[in-house]
């Protein structure tokens, strides 16, 4: 089977929370079918999927291109925000395509800024001095009607459009893309002419890009019903944000009958695929080093304090067989040391320690993590494992090696000063918390409905839900059916 001659450059996926609907696996299994030797994941705001995605496509022999489509901010009134559905303003947006190692750096630094430095409650957005700053290994497509300089077309600002497209000239030198797309929409058809004006005027080449928000076309229905729940509004709304039956994953035959009068644009999504042709590599948890005084080693130190622990430990609990707790101990130090994480259960001491002299409530410790000995004498655990039957094997394996995981409970009104204080000894820069990612089931698209009360919040996912929704409801069976005629009858 030939390859296809065309590759989709714009695919938003389910990390594109509360937006896209197409999962990882599923985007890999539509270019396999398509036929298409490569595809980019360009997710709103966000890199959370790139990971994923790059395993996903280099082991079914796809290529992978990592990018993500980032809005703008701009502190110049003549490239102000467009007025979107219903009045509100809609921040303009760019695509971002990681060429190499340093591009795939500057992206997820333009992400992360994007999130820190953005106003609380406000769509995550970069300046045009940030692209300016972190261009480097990046490809810019110009983001079509949706971004700054079709924007300014359609509103017939023509020297402020021209003026736009300079600076991202200037930003990304040889490595700009006038993007076109033909979604049906009017702003698209005000705006095409003046782009492609301005790219044979500066000399900069043409791709065509369908915004891809769901698979097919049977799925236009239940996006938009995706689309209502995340912004809490019906679906007879008018003044709601809304995409077409065309946001999907066309094929490249259509891609090509579409701009039948300008394959140019079509060739040049190879072009950009090959010039993008960088993978992310997995890579092992790296921990921030255990402050220890000069000439004292985190194994040394470990044990120690373990030891020490140990026998506080067993006096506290008025043990008098102590020999199978000191070879237990020894066994996990052993262990703990031969793959490397005896710094890790220092840290993590650290700071539970620091909770507990703070008067912090802090839980006994849950999970395989209880199963240590080690953690026991450190008090990162309150549960004896011998006395319990508790193996450490399940915690730390040496024949599946992996990092260990602690499951610790904090009291949830005092639990930032303890961020605060991990933070303020190891470096902003090396703490992080998670993000965990649910999905839509039919039960909760049941009770999506507009003006209840519920979990989903699209602006505050995690503080609500305990974790983030994403994904497009999928088709209701018959038992799902009749659950909802019940509700339906209820209201």
């Amino acid at each position: 089977m030939p390859l296809a001659d065309f590759v989709h450059l714009r695919v938003h996926t389910a990390y594109s929370l509360s937006a896209g609907a197409i999962k990882v696996k599923e985007l890999v299994g539509l270019c396999r079918g398509e036929a298409m030797p490569a595809v980019a994941i360009t997710d709103s705001g966000n890199l959370f999927g790139a990971l994923e995605f790059a395993i996903a496509c280099a082991e079914a022999g796809i290529q992978p291109v990592i990018g993500c489509e980032l809005a703008l901010t701009s502190s110049e009134p003549r490239f102000g925000p467009r007025q979107g559905n219903g009045g509100a303003a809609e921040l303009d947006r760019v695509v971002l395509l990681a060429q190499s190692e340093a591009g795939y750096r500057n992206l997820m630094a333009l992400s992360s800024r994007a999130y820190l430095d953005g106003e609380a409650g406000a769509e995550p957005a970069v300046s045009l001095a940030d692209l300016a700053a972190a261009g480097e290994g990046l490809l810019c497509l110009a983001g079509g009607s949706g971004g700054p300089v079709g924007r300014l077309l359609a509103e017939g600002q023509t020297e402020a459009a021209e003026a736009m497209l300079l600076q991202l000239k200037q930003a990304f030198p040889e490595r700009l893309y006038i993007e076109l797309q033909r979604h049906g929409l009017p702003q698209e058809a005000r705006s095409e002419a003046g782009l492609i004006e301005l790219a044979y005027a500066h000399d900069l080449p043409l791709v065509a890009t369908n915004d891809a928000y769901f698979p097919g076309r049977e799925f236009h229905e239940a996006h938009d019903a995706l689309l209502c729940i995340a912004q809490g509004r019906a679906v007879a709304d008018d003044d709601r944000k809304r995409l077409t039956a065309e946001h999907f994953f066309r094929p490249a035959e259509e891609m090509r009958a579409l701009f039948v009068d300008l394959p140019e644009a079509c060739d040049n999504t190879l072009v950009i695929a090959r010039r993008c042709a960088f993978i992310p590599q997995p890579r092992k948890p790296i921990l921030p080093a255990f402050p220890l005084p000069d000439g004292t080693s985190e194994e040394s130190a470990l044990r120690e304090a373990a030891r020490g622990g140990l026998e506080a430990r067993l006096e506290a609990a008025r043990i008098e067989d102590a020999g199978p707790y000191y070879e237990r101990l020894a066994f996990e130090l052993d262990m703990i040391v031969k793959t490397g994480f005896a710094g890790y259960f220092l840290i993590v001491a650290d700071f539970i320690q620091w909770a507990k002299r703070q008067g912090i409530p802090v839980g006994p410790g849950r999970g395989s993590g209880a199963g240590s000995v080690v953690a026991w004498a450190l008090t990162i655990t309150d549960l004896d494992p011998l006395r319990f039957g508790l193996l450490f094997e399940r915690f730390l394996n040496p024949e599946r090696v992996s990092m260990p995981d602690f499951d610790v409970d904090f009291c949830q009104d005092r639990r930032d000063e303890v961020i605060r204080y991990v933070q303020q000894k190891y470096g902003r820069d090396r703490v992080a918390q998670i993000i965990t990612f649910g999905k839509l089931q039919a039960r909760a698209v049941l009770r999506c409905r507009p003006g209840a009360r519920h979990a989903l919040r699209p602006d505050r996912p995690a503080v609500q839900a305990g974790a983030v929704q994403s994904g497009a409801p999928r088709h209701l069976g018959k038992s799902d059916r009749r659950r909802a005629a019940i509700a339906a009858a209820a209201r």
